[in-house]
This record gives C-alpha cells, sequence and structure tokens, in this order.
C-alpha cells in the first residue's frame, strides 16, 4: 500500500506532464507543492525552459536551490499555469489553503494565472469544508477588534467556533511572508462557503482568507487506485 509520501509524488509527477516549454508557471506552497518543485527542477536541470513565479520565501529558496529561473509578478503579471497544494477539496473543487501560512500570495498568484492546478493526495478530498481550520490573514493593529468581529459576521454566515491565534515556536505569534498575522477559525463544517467569503471580506482588519473559490480548473488527486483528474462542475 502506497504510503502519503508516496501518493503526493504522484499527483506532483502527473501535474509536471502540464507543463510546456516556454511556460510562466507559479509554484505553490507546502508539502506537496515542494515535491512538484523538486520534480521541475530536475525537469530544468535536463532543458526544459520555465520561468517562475513563487508564492513564498520557503517555495523560493528552494526553487533558486535548484536553479530554477524566477520572476516576480510585476515583471511578469500573466501566468500560464500555478500548480499548488490544498488542506481541503470539495467535488465543486473550492478549497481550503494557507494552512502553511502563505494563502495571500498563493492566491494572488493563482488569480494572475490562465489555469490553476492542485495536487493533492486523496486525503484531502471532503464532502463539505470545514473540518480543516480555516485560515484568515489579518493586520495587527487591532487583532482583538478582528477577531471578535470575524466571529460575529461567521455567525451570521452559519459558522461559529473559536478563532486563535496561529502560534509559532514559543510564544511568539506565527508571521507571513508579509508580516501580518493568522488566525485559525475552527468552524466545522461550513455550509456555504460563498456566504462566509464575503461575509469575512467586510471585516476590515481582514487581509485575506483561505477560501479558494472558483479557481481551480483541475485537481489532480492520487489515491490507492491511482491518479484521478477531477474538474469542477460543468467545465
Amino acid at each position: 500500500m502506497l504510503k502519503v509520501d508516496d501518493l503526493k509524488d504522484l499527483a506532483a509527477q502527473s501535474a509536471l506532464d502540464l507543463v510546456e516549454d516556454g511556460m510562466k508557471l507559479g509554484l505553490g506552497t507546502g508539502s506537496t507543492a515542494a515535491r512538484f518543485v523538486d520534480a521541475l527542477g530536475r525537469r530544468v536541470a535536463s532543458g526544459l525552459k520555465v520561468l517562475c513565479v513563487p508564492t513564498s520565501e520557503a517555495t523560493r529558496t528552494q526553487a533558486e536551490r535548484l536553479a530554477i529561473p524566477l520572476t516576480t509578478l510585476d515583471e511578469t503579471p500573466e501566468l500560464d499555469l500555478t500548480v499548488d497544494g490544498a488542506d481541503e477539496i470539495d467535488e465543486q473543487l473550492r478549497m481550503i489553503k494557507g494552512g502553511g501560512g502563505a494563502l495571500l500570495r498563493e492566491k494572488i498568484v493563482a488569480t494572475a494565472s490562465a489555469r490553476m492546478v492542485v495536487i493533492a493526495d486523496d486525503s484531502k478530498l471532503v464532502a463539505t469544508l470545514g473540518n480543516f481550520p480555516l485560515p484568515v490573514e489579518v493586520v495587527r493593529f487591532g487583532l482583538l477588534a478582528t477577531v471578535r468581529l470575524i466571529k460575529a459576521l461567521a455567525a451570521q454566515a452559519g459558522c461559529e467556533g473559536e478563532v486563535n491565534l496561529r502560534a509559532a515556536q514559543g510564544d511568539a505569534p506565527f508571521i507571513t511572508d508579509q508580516g501580518n498575522l493568522i488566525v485559525d477559525c475552527i468552524f466545522g463544517s461550513i455550509r456555504e462557503p460563498e456566504v462566509l467569503a464575503f461575509a469575512l471580506k467586510r471585516v476590515p482588519g481582514v487581509v485575506e482568507h483561505g477560501l479558494f473559490l472558483g479557481l481551480a480548473d483541475l485537481a489532480i488527486v492520487a489515491g490507492s487506485g491511482g491518479v484521478k483528474a477531477l474538474r469542477p462542475p460543468g467545465a
């Protein structure tokens, strides 16, 4: 029986088949995305020509180590393809992302891409989003007031639960690459992701949330039965 790491590798390798010479790529963040970056690095070493935008400083460091050519969205504002992972994926390819703390840059890069492909092992597939805590990136100023409003508006959207400041090592809070904080919302179930997403955007202290809705064009999911390509309804 294949281990989870093996399934991640399978999904990453399958996504690599979508990469063509000369493409401009967005490189995701997280354990599965890192496997795609490793595989891409091997192809680049063999002569593949690509230009890539990383979604985090961690991914940037990995790509530089592999000699993958990098650019920025300011220099290259339109990308052909972004390959990234997900923390949860439902049957409509709505996702929760941000477990690695890079949700803001991930969403910016995905939106700048003609296509977004998500790679995952089949444990990420869910009937309803929300069992994985929803990350929300917030500014430092007025944190308690922001958390209070997040709770109130989330409740109006049908979601209630704890909203906890994400911690790093020791007692220090986790700091994103943009210098912001993350609160993780433990809702358990998000029945109407679009309603919650709209509610969270109404909170002035919220920079971005980890609901990725209508962004994924394809999900490549590896399981014990092989690799499946999933598309949103009507695609």
